[in-house]
């Protein structure tokens, strides 16, 4: 079988766990390969996502490796027998290229937490909401795309609405509330939205006041998404020129705290739905 020619980010992210497996117990790509009974090219493929790896090789490897976390492993071992494509897969080529993959991350993810300082977080979007934001920032682009990346982040948002829901944890602040996207009623309709979703139990919504006299994270927002294992766990941020996944421990170690940070400077979840709704209010 020939290898993948653009894998996904998850089956990046399983040949990647398997080197860091393999550096960590100081072996090299030769001996590795040598353990599976393959050439050197097929590891490194498969290290980097274009092959796939069986339930056995994977424990194969944990072994040699002396890799003895058996609930890291067993996370790898379900991340590999991953067969089906996801509902995800019939929109790439269509929206942002790491589009279906932070559909695929959300996915799988036991838990997010996410921090927005300018934007309402895509899962709370409304419909209006949506538009009004893609034909303001991409103002050529066709209805028809506008509807296939409308249509997309709706299917997003069953993550956390769905009939087996993820928990989730927003902390937002206060100048994402108020920036008026796509009108009054737009605005309006927006801020029910969010406050309906507060109401339900897995999801918690906290703001940070302009009035907060101890925050300084507005260039921080980030969607913290936690793996089956804290070992896969996956920071996601939005730049001007698409998303980047960050998954590398020390970093990760960086945004967990910044992230504690940024919410101990937060209203919690009553309060904040008494500023949400007195924002309401004003409009």
């Amino acid at each position: 079988m020939p290898p993948r020619t653009n894998p996904t980010a998850r089956q990046m992210r399983l040949g990647a766990e398997l080197r860091k497996m393999r550096e960590a117990a100081g072996v090299t790509a030769r001996e590795a390969a040598q353990i599976l009974g393959s050439g050197s090219a097929q590891l490194s493929h498969l290290e980097a996502g274009r092959f796939g790896v069986s339930e056995q090789r994977i424990r194969r490897l944990a072994a040699h490796y002396a890799c003895d976390d058996a609930a890291y492993v067993d996370a790898l071992v379900a991340m590999a027998a991953e067969r089906g494509k996801g509902w995800w897969e019939e929109y790439r080529g269509i929206v942002a290229p790491l589009g279906p993959d932070l559909a695929e991350l959300e996915h799988h993810a036991i838990r997010m937490h996410t921090f927005e300082m300018a934007h309402i977080p895509g899962l709370f979007q409304t419909e209006d909401h949506m538009r009004a934001a893609f034909r303001y920032m991409s103002p050529d682009w066709p209805s028809r795309e506008v509807d296939a990346f409308v249509a997309f982040r709706s299917e997003r948002q069953k993550v956390i609405a769905g009939g087996e829901p993820t928990p989730f944890d927003a902390v937002i602040h206060e100048a994402a509330l108020r920036i008026r996207v796509g009108g009054r009623q737009t605005a309006v309709d927006q801020l029910k939205r969010i406050l309906g979703l507060s109401e339900l139990p897995h999801v918690s919504v906290r703001v940070v006041p302009f009035d907060s006299e101890d925050f300084a994270g507005a260039g921080y927002s980030m969607l913290y998404a936690e793996g089956a294992v804290a070992q896969l766990d996956t920071v996601h941020i939005d730049t001007g020129h698409g998303g980047v996944f960050v998954d590398a421990e020390p970093r990760l170690k960086q945004y967990r705290r910044r992230y504690e940070r940024i919410g101990s400077t937060s209203l919690d979840p009553h309060t904040s739905r008494e500023m949400i709704a007195r924002i309401l209010h004003e409009l």
